[in-house]
């Protein structure tokens, strides 16, 4: 007997993304929904006098107009939506020295509420929480030489946000000898009350994952549940004196 199919779902959400303490935003983010299907993009860009912002856009932009023109659903069509943004930010390179080292990390999440069903890809260290039951269910792994030190036995999992190698990216989208993003390798099935957080490091850096827990329990929709979070960045960012980078996201809530 084949399983009944999934109830459709209703996301509601909030998005930001700020300048921080820095003189530009390299971040950027983007949604696009199509056919039943809805995409969100986060980026976060590095690289010469405005090439970081250059690159973010280029690649939210070039995904989801990738999304818009061949909206389908399933790890494989979503990595092949990175893919093109990849190759469209090699030509928006072409022939401009002074943007040849210019990349971006990115995360995108792709719904089919129709299905209550949900993918994700990312690369680099712009990252996807899923949390279920008011927990983190699921996290992206970080494409970075920290995580790659913890991963061997070489630093401690409490080290990751304070490591001084943390910033050092081993995958980014235009980066040279660059690795295929990571993906879901199958769909995940939405339940009434999952969540998600896409967020650069900008964010995630300065939140604990319990603090992410204990914000999403107290909020009452995505929007208090994503000023919350900012809440507490702020305030790490004070206490320990730190300089805050640009952050961006999008808090999304399944109903």
């Amino acid at each position: 007997m084949s399983s009944p199919p999934n109830k459709p779902v209703q996301l509601e959400y909030a998005a930001i993304s700020e300048i921080g303490m820095r003189s530009s935003n390299q971040d950027h983010i983007g949604l696009a929904q199509r056919d039943g299907l809805r995409c969100f993009v986060v980026a976060d860009g590095a690289g010469g006098h405005h090439g970081g912002e250059i690159a973010s856009r280029v690649v939210v932009d070039a995904l989801l107009a990738r999304f818009d023109a061949e909206a389908s659903f399933g790890p494989r069509a979503l990595l092949s939506y990175v893919e093109h943004a990849s190759r469209q930010l090699a030509l928006a390179r072409r022939g401009k020295p002074e943007l040849a080292d210019m990349s971006t990390t990115v995360a995108a999440l792709l719904v089919d509420g129709a299905n209550a069903r949900a993918v994700w890809a990312h690369t680099g260290d712009t990252r996807l929480y899923l949390f279920r039951g008011g927990r983190v269910h699921a996290v992206t792994r970080d494409h970075s030489l920290t995580q790659q030190l913890i991963d061997a036995g070489y630093a401690r999992a409490d080290q990751l946000r304070v490591h001084p190698q943390r910033n050092i990216l081993l995958a980014a989208v235009g980066t040279e000898g660059e690795s295929a993003a990571s993906a879901t390798e199958t769909a995940v099935d939405l339940v009434d009350g999952d969540a998600f957080l896409v967020c650069t490091d900008g964010l995630w850096e300065w939140v604990l994952e319990h603090e992410m827990e204990q914000a999403l329990a107290a909020a009452s929709d995505s929007q208090a549940w994503l000023a919350a979070l900012c809440a507490i960045a702020d305030n790490a960012a004070v206490r320990s004196g730190g300089k805050r980078d640009n952050y961006s996201a999008y808090a999304i809530r399944v109903r």
